[in-house]
C-alpha cells in the first residue's frame, strides 16, 4: 500500500511539473507574464493610433511582414512607414485572442490570433488575422525582432 501511496505522489509531482511547462519552453512564469506584457504593449501602442509609438516596439534590426504588405520590413524606416498613416485610421483598433507563449532564455515566442476592428457607417467591423511575435530580451526589456501578421482564411 505505501508504494502504491508513494507512486502516486510520484506521478502526481510529475504532471504538475510537466502542466507548468506546457508551451512555455521550460521558462518561469514571471518571463511568459513579461512576454505577455510586450504583446498587450504592441496593442496598446497600435490603439494609440501613433506611428512612432507603435515603431518603437521594434528592435532596429526587427522583420515584420504586415498583414496588408506585399514586402517584408527589414529597417526601422520601412517599419515606420508601414504605420505612417495610422492616424488616418482614429477608430482602428486590435485584440488579442487565443496565444501560445514560449520562452526559451532570452528569446520568446507568441503566436495566436488576433482581430483588427475599425468603424465604417458607424459600426465596428472586424478583421480576424493570425500573428507571431519574436521577442529577444535586450537590456531587461523584451523587443519585437521579428512579427509576421495575416489574414485569416
Amino acid at each position: 500500500m505505501r508504494i502504491h501511496m508513494l507512486l502516486a505522489i510520484m506521478f502526481a509531482a510529475f504532471l504538475s511539473s510537466c502542466a507548468s511547462n506546457t508551451g512555455s519552453g521550460g521558462a518561469d512564469l514571471a518571463a511568459r507574464e513579461q512576454v505577455v506584457a510586450a504583446v498587450a504593449a504592441w496593442v496598446a501602442a497600435y490603439d494609440s493610433r501613433d506611428p512612432a509609438r507603435i515603431s518603437a516596439q521594434y528592435a532596429p534590426d526587427a522583420v515584420f511582414w504586415g498583414t496588408s504588405s506585399k514586402t517584408v520590413r527589414t529597417t526601422p524606416a520601412a517599419i515606420a512607414e508601414y504605420f505612417q498613416d495610422a492616424a488616418k485610421r482614429p477608430d482602428a483598433r486590435a485584440s488579442i485572442g487565443e496565444q501560445h507563449i514560449r520562452v526559451y532564455g532570452d528569446v520568446a515566442i507568441a503566436t495566436g490570433y488576433n482581430t483588427f476592428s475599425n468603424v465604417r457607417d458607424g459600426k465596428r467591423i472586424p478583421n480576424p488575422a493570425r500573428f507571431t511575435m519574436v521577442f529577444h530580451k535586450r537590456d531587461g526589456k523584451w523587443i519585437l525582432v521579428d512579427h509576421h501578421s495575416s489574414r485569416l482564411p
